[in-house]
C-alpha cells in the first residue's frame, strides 16, 4: 500500500530523476513547485518502484487529487496501486495533470473505466522563448511600446543574488498586506511558496531576476528548468505604478534566464479574467490542455 508524507528538500534528487525521465511539460512537474506550493492543496508525496507520485488532499468534495505519476515502469501497475489506495480511503481514484498523450494511454489501458473533465483555467500557457525575447512582428507591437515606457524609467535589471532576498520578501509582503484578500487560503499559500523559494533558492536550482528603481525593488521573478526544452516561470511580482514594469521584467528575465530553451511555460491563468487577458496578450505558441480523470 502506498504511504504518503510531506515533501522534503532531501527528496530533490530522487524526484528530479523521476521527473527528468518523463520530461512532462506541465508546471506541476517541477520539484520546486511541489515543494513551495504544498500548502495550497495540502499535498503529500509517495514513491512506487521508480515512480514519483504527488497527491493533493484538499478538495471541495473530499476526494484526493493525484497527479499523473512521473518516472518509468508499468503505468498500469502504478495506476492500479493508486486505485487501491483511494479505494481503501473509500474514495474513487482521481488523477489530474493528464495531457492528450497520457489520456490516450489511460483509455487504452483502462477502457471505459473513468470519466474525463477539464477546466481551461488549469491549462498552461506555453510560449516560444524567442518570441518573448525578441518581441518581433506586428502582434508584439503593443508589447514593444510597453517596453519603451519601461526603458524610460531608469530601471536596473539584474539576475537575483542572496543580497536581493530580503528586499524581495519585503516587497512581496507589502503587496500582500495592501490587498484585501489576506485571509484567502490561496494567497496565504502564495506567501508560503515565495518564502520557500527564497529559503531553498540555491538547493532548488532556481534563477531569479530583480528590477530596481532608485535602488528599491520594483519587480522580481523566479523560475527554473522544467524539462530539457522548457523553462518555467513560477512567480512574477511588480509594482504597477511603473508603466511597462511587467513587460520589462518578462523580457529581461527571458533574455537572461531562458535564451537556451525552446519554450517558456508561464503556468495557468486560474480562470482569472485579468490574468487570462495578460497571458493571451503574449501570444502563446499553444495551451497545454490538461484533464482530470475520475475512475468509476
Amino acid at each position: 500500500m502506498l504511504e504518503f508524507r510531506e515533501i522534503d528538500i532531501k527528496d530533490k534528487d530522487r524526484i528530479t530523476s523521476a521527473l527528468r525521465k518523463s520530461q512532462f511539460m506541465g508546471c506541476e512537474y517541477s520539484f520546486s513547485n511541489n515543494m513551495a506550493w504544498r500548502r495550497l492543496g495540502d499535498s503529500q508525496i509517495s514513491f512506487f518502484k521508480d515512480f514519483y507520485i504527488c497527491c493533493s488532499f484538499r478538495s471541495d468534495d473530499g476526494v484526493p487529487r493525484f497527479f499523473f505519476p512521473s518516472g518509468e515502469g508499468s503505468y498500469c501497475e502504478v495506476i492500479s496501486e493508486m486505485k487501491r489506495y483511494s479505494e481503501a480511503l473509500g474514495k474513487p481514484l482521481r488523477v489530474a495533470g493528464i495531457t492528450e498523450n497520457t489520456l490516450q494511454m489511460l483509455r487504452e489501458s483502462f477502457p471505459d473505466s473513468f470519466t474525463v473533465s477539464t477546466d481551461d483555467g488549469d491549462w498552461d500557457y506555453i510560449y516560444n522563448a524567442q518570441d518573448l525575447i525578441n518581441l518581433s512582428g506586428r502582434k508584439y507591437h503593443g508589447k514593444r511600446n510597453h517596453l519603451s515606457h519601461f526603458n524610460e524609467l531608469g530601471a536596473e535589471f539584474n539576475m537575483m543574488t542572496e543580497n536581493d532576498f530580503d528586499d524581495c520578501i519585503t516587497f512581496s509582503t507589502i503587496e500582500y498586506n495592501n490587498k484585501s484578500y489576506e485571509h484567502d487560503h490561496s494567497y496565504i499559500a502564495e506567501q508560503y511558496a515565495i518564502n520557500t523559494y527564497f529559503t531553498y533558492f540555491h538547493e532548488l536550482g532556481l534563477k531569479g531576476g530583480v528590477i530596481r528603481i532608485g535602488g528599491k525593488v520594483a519587480a522580481f521573478t523566479i523560475g527554473d528548468e522544467l524539462n530539457d526544452e522548457t523553462f518555467c516561470v513560477h512567480i512574477e511580482k511588480a509594482d504597477t505604478k511603473y508603466d511597462g514594469i511587467y513587460a520589462g521584467i518578462n523580457n529581461c528575465f527571458a533574455k537572461e534566464a531562458a535564451a537556451e530553451y525552446k519554450y517558456i511555460n508561464r503556468e495557468e491563468d486560474l480562470g482569472i479574467e485579468g490574468l487570462r487577458k495578460a497571458k493571451q496578450s503574449y501570444h502563446p505558441a499553444f495551451l497545454l490542455k490538461k484533464y482530470i480523470v475520475t475512475f468509476k
